[in-house]
């Protein structure tokens, strides 16, 4: 019988595993949103930030880039105390600044979901193996280098490849994960 590529054996993983990891994502605030998690996964698992992704939603105002575009200081103070989250002073402040990056993308020509959608990779074969998935390649470096040039932080080559996954930019479900078709056909 088939597995999936992770989470069997844990509800919340699998569910996200199923539901989510893989499915296009183009709207600007779950881009963000996206971004801005990836970034703060960078060295610990996605397992520790999906448990507390509802708390992130709530200290961010939803990743709504207008509202967190605005903290302030004394926000970024009143996040370093909360135990929900992950207190990582960087990892903060590059929400925000990702936010107003965000906001500043949205009076050119490519807002986020374009800027991000434009470095949607060629169709590769299913990979059959986790080993056989890179950790970053041109396609993640190039929209690494682009989201930086335009202010986010916190974003390097290998939070964009995740990011790319996430979004649905490739399907990297394995070939013998039951879920990879179902991706497939929605893209």
């Amino acid at each position: 019988m088939p597995t999936r590529c992770f989470g069997d054996g844990d509800p919340t993983y699998a569910a996200y595993h199923d539901h989510e990891w893989g499915r296009p994502v183009t709207d600007e605030r779950h881009l963000l949103e996206l971004i801005c998690l990836e970034g703060f996964q960078a060295g610990l698992s996605w397992r520790t930030i999906l448990l507390r992704r509802n708390a992130f939603r709530e200290v961010f105002a939803d990743f709504d880039p207008e509202r967190v575009a605005a903290f302030t200081p004394a926000d970024v103070e009143r996040l370093l105390g909360d135990p929900r989250i992950i207190r990582h002073r960087g990892k903060i402040e590059a929400v925000i600044a990702n936010a107003r990056a965000t906001l500043a993308l949205r009076g050119t020509a490519s807002p986020l979901p374009q800027l991000v959608w434009s470095f949607r990779p060629e169709p590769g074969p299913a990979p059959t193996a986790w080993s056989a998935i890179p950790a970053a390649t041109d396609a993640s470096r190039a929209l690494a280098k682009a989201l930086r040039k335009a202010g986010f932080r916190f974003f390097g080559e290998t939070t964009a490849y995740a990011t790319m996954q996430a979004a649905g930019l490739l399907n990297d479900h394995l070939a013998s994960c039951p879920v990879r078709a179902e991706i497939e056909a929605g893209r």
